[in-house]
């Protein structure tokens, strides 16, 4: 259950990012809403997550999952550009995540 509430977290991770980038510096009321709530549920999930797993693990496959989510959907929600340099870096970010996830010794939790 502990991969599934950070799985969840990344979701609420990628969802803040992305509406953080639409609030004009909060100036904007709904996107800055969405950020914050979005922010509350990632570190909720997130604890959740935390009471099985390790929290090197599950902080680093949090962000991990949020970063590369945020990349991906940042190029294609505001068209931010994507070269070969950042595909590499991203399937070494997923590489890393993988090999967390399987090396973890709470991983059947």
């Amino acid at each position: 259950m502990a991969w599934i509430y950070l799985l969840v977290a990344a979701v609420f991770e990628v969802v803040f990012a992305l509406a953080t980038n639409a609030t004009n510096g909060f100036t904007e009321l709904w996107p800055s809403l969405l950020t914050a709530g979005a922010a509350a549920g990632g570190i909720f999930f997130l604890s959740l997550a935390l009471r099985t797993l390790d929290v090197g693990v599950g902080y680093t496959v949090w962000t991990g999952i949020g970063s590369v989510g945020t990349v991906v959907l940042g190029s294609v929600i505001f068209h931010e550009s994507m070269n070969a340099g950042k595909a590499v870096a991203f399937v070494l970010i997923i590489g890393g995540v993988l090999g967390l996830k399987l090396s973890d010794r709470s991983a059947t939790a």
